[in-house]
């Protein structure tokens, strides 16, 4: 998973989401959707789209903060190998871990809103 730029929700007035790059490879899926805290762990909320060659992506807006999460292979909760660090979960498996930040030039610029036309 990649952070990308950063920008404040115009859904939740104050609260900055930060956009997250999830990547995933698997030639043989026929479906792949993210589960975690950010979304109660809800298998299908969260698809990823299918790209050539096996390749999975998904961008989501998530609140700066710990989460915790798992791939949705097929039906089947894995950890994501790319992911950096991981926990171990209350079903004998492993969560990934995805740390969001807010970036400091948000903090200065707290007041700006973003407007909807």
């Amino acid at each position: 998973m990649k952070l990308t730029e950063k920008i404040e929700s115009p859904l939740h007035t104050g609260l900055y989401l930060v956009p997250v790059k999830f990547e995933f490879t698997d030639p043989t899926a026929q479906s792949v959707a993210i589960a975690g805290t950010f979304n109660d762990w809800h298998p299908t909320t969260k698809s990823m789209q299918p790209c050539e060659n096996g390749l999975w992506l998904k961008e989501a807006y998530l609140q700066p903060g710990y989460h915790e999460y798992c791939l949705v292979v097929d039906g089947i909760f894995i950890a994501d190998p790319r992911a950096k660090n991981y926990v171990p979960n209350t079903f004998g498996g492993m969560n990934s871990i995805l740390t969001v930040v807010t970036p400091p030039d948000m903090a200065s610029r707290s007041d700006s809103k973003l407007s909807l036309q």
